[in-house]
């Protein structure tokens, strides 16, 4: 038996004064049994028609049932069916119905007698998120009245609908119809049966306003229960967070998801806060639908005069009504934002760590009406607050820890590579030199060419020891910040025709690739220390003819930058934001390019220290990027790849132009 319209419905279109009212189910179940009371304790053996949506709380009152068909004959039990309820033998009739039917969120009461009549017609109207532990309080719409007109309306609407389920039962209804005048409609009544209705009401109005008083009271108790039950959720569900994970950012999204949900309608906000620091972008907030979203913004009610005091004192702030508040009207420009995002009241908690300062935890009521935030409310944020703050302290311990492995592993792999290479690199030519003296010595009549020869390699081989020392202790001094550099407006070209002198003194010029140089005559100074360009331009040109054929060329270039919307600062922290880029670039072997960043470590080697072509330290470029930082420039590499070249840029900030 499926239908579309609710019997409620039904009712109330045929008795068009009838007025419904909102029951709880506490309130609907002392009517019900205060009506069938009438049947147990009476002589009439009425018609009794009773539907409990579900088959379940039929099963709670069987017990009355079956003393009920002691009474009469005419009893029909409706409910959706959830186990044999189709089976039942009882000396009553049982009529399942589809648990979609309308009659499904119905709860309705029939008794029609000789001498009186009542019936309760109600739908369910609200039901609570948990039913299990709150059943009653659900709520139900509808009338409840002793008139015989209604009664006989309802009980006519329910045998038709039972009929169509069971038509087995038409006999037995055709009864019901003709002992209890349901064959026709009378608005006719008796004066005994006026007054039984008066009696009746006076009666029931009292017991449902007692009713109805505890059960608002039984509510209030109930969301008091709920509510002390999510603080505790929320509390349990945070701690877990913060035990299960390190990462700050996941444990700060998780407290304002969880936040938010307990103090809906609000925004909640989290954000990192220090006095002295400016606010930053807000990242961590949730939101109620249809709340302008501060994500993105720039806030911190922290930073205002007016709360700073409060929270400098590691107190909670907590403000009613922001409308209505004196401090917060002395303000107008803080009074208009909180009206702009519609914050009607708000709280705002310091999150620290002892004398510390971690971040802010802020709640805001969006609400039309004022919130007052209890002793408990305050205790709840406090409460999470403090766990907040000991989970950034964890995070940011374990993130130095990290920290402190991943140098202490550098300064291992560090250590290692400088025994190795150094030991390498000064072994060599150690030997060599020692063998061009040894010879020298024990073999006095040697040609003068062999001993022009042997000495050169000797001079050659200290040269290369001499610079190996004098790249430790460049670098030593540009780590430890002991360099003195002298700022001054420098021309490159210059620079490089000293560069290029010196190496082309101390090269051979067979053994050089062609070197090129196209910068222009207009190219402004740039404000750099004079040694410290000589020495990158040193060390990035050897190294592009260091890997580089004879065969091959070697291009310096230079462009001023187009950067006036990009500020740079030097080591003194002066400002420049015109830029001098230099490139040199080869035609030889090539970086690949997962190695353009790694090139510039300390002790890089391409080929395995035993197993390279090509001698060097791997600490030239790691210098060069010392050095380029320091005074206020950047330096990258650039190359598509194996034998397809390399070109090395690094910037210069552009010397200021002579008042």
């Amino acid at each position: 038996m499926k239908t579309l319209n609710s019997l409620l419905h039904d009712v109330l279109q045929l008795s068009p004064h009838l007025r419904c009212q909102v029951y709880f189910k506490a309130s609907l179940t002392a009517l019900s049994h205060a009506m069938e009371d009438l049947v147990l304790v009476g002589t009439d053996k009425p018609l009794v028609i009773a539907n409990f949506q579900q088959e379940r709380f039929y099963r709670q009152e069987s017990r009355r049932y079956q003393r009920i068909a002691q009474r009469t004959d005419q009893v029909y039990i409706l409910a959706a069916p959830e186990s044999n309820f189709a089976a039942i033998s009882d000396p009553y009739v049982t009529v399942p119905f589809d648990p979609n039917d309308s009659l499904a969120q119905e709860w309705h009461l029939i008794i029609i007698g000789q001498q009186y009549s009542a019936c309760i017609v109600c739908q369910e109207y609200a039901s609570p998120v948990d039913a299990a532990s709150l059943d009653q309080a659900r709520q139900f719409k509808g009338i409840w009245t002793f008139e015989r007109e209604v009664s006989t309306h309802a009980a006519r609407l329910l045998l038709e609908r039972i009929l169509s389920d069971r038509p087995e039962l038409a006999d037995k209804v055709e009864i019901a119809r003709q002992r209890y005048g349901l064959t026709q409609i009378s608005s006719n009544q008796t004066a005994s049966e006026r007054v039984l209705e008066i009696d009746a009401r006076l009666f029931t109005d009292r017991l449902v306003t007692y009713l109805q008083s505890s059960q608002y009271k039984q509510l209030k108790a109930y969301r008091t229960i709920t509510k002390k039950e999510r603080q505790e959720r929320l509390i349990n569900t945070i701690s877990t967070a913060i035990r299960h994970s390190l990462n700050p950012e996941e444990i700060f999204q998780i407290t304002v998801t969880e936040l938010g949900e307990v103090f809906s309608p609000c925004r909640c906000l989290l954000y990192r806060y220090n006095a002295i620091d400016q606010p930053a972008p807000i990242e961590y907030e949730a939101v109620t639908d249809g709340l302008p979203s501060l994500k993105g913004e720039i806030w911190s009610l922290a930073k205002h005069e007016l709360f700073q005091v409060a929270l400098a004192e590691d107190r909670a702030v907590a403000i009613a009504d922001t409308t209505q508040d004196l401090g917060i009207r002395g303000y107008p420009k803080l009074s208009a934002q909180l009206q702009r995002f519609m914050i009607r009241s708000c709280l705002v908690v310091p999150i620290r760590y002892q004398e510390s300062w971690l971040g802010i935890l802020e709640l805001h009521h969006c609400g039309v009406e004022p919130l007052v935030w209890s002793d408990s409310d305050k205790a709840l944020v406090e409460a999470i607050a403090t766990q907040v703050g000991v989970a950034l302290i964890q995070a940011q311990a374990y993130n130095n820890l990290e920290t402190l492995n991943r140098q202490l592993a550098a300064l291992e792999r560090t250590q290692s590579n400088l025994i190795a290479i150094v030991g390498h690199e000064l072994r060599t030519p150690l030997s060599t030199i020692q063998v061009c003296l040894e010879s020298l010595a024990t073999e006095p009549d040697m040609p003068l060419q062999f001993q022009q020869s042997m000495l050169q390699t000797a001079l050659a081989d200290s040269e290369r020891m001499r610079q190996l020392i004098q790249d430790f202790l460049t670098l030593s001094r540009l780590e430890g910040g002991w360099v003195n550099w002298q700022l001054e407006p420098i021309s490159l070209q210059a620079s490089l025709d000293l560069v290029l002198s010196s190496f082309k003194k101390n090269q051979s010029p067979k053994s050089l690739p062609q070197i090129i140089l196209e910068l222009a005559s207009d190219l402004p100074l740039v404000q750099a220390d004079g040694e410290g360009v000589i020495e990158v331009l040193m060390k990035l040109l050897d190294n592009a003819c260091k890997f580089t054929n004879p065969e091959g060329t070697v291009t310096i270039r230079a462009q001023v930058l187009d950067v006036e919307c990009i500020e740079v600062v030097n080591f003194q922290g002066q400002h420049n934001t015109q830029m001098l880029e230099v490139v040199i670039a080869d035609t030889g072997r090539g970086i690949e390019p997962s190695q353009l960043e790694a090139i510039f470590e300390l002790f890089y080697q391409e080929e395995g220290f035993l197993q390279r072509t090509i001698g060097g330290t791997g600490l030239g470029l790691a210098i060069c990027r010392q050095i380029i930082q320091r005074l206020g420039g950047k330096i990258w590499a650039v190359s598509g790849g194996k034998n397809q070249g390399s070109e090395f840029h690094f910037t210069l900030p552009i010397a200021p132009r002579p008042a």
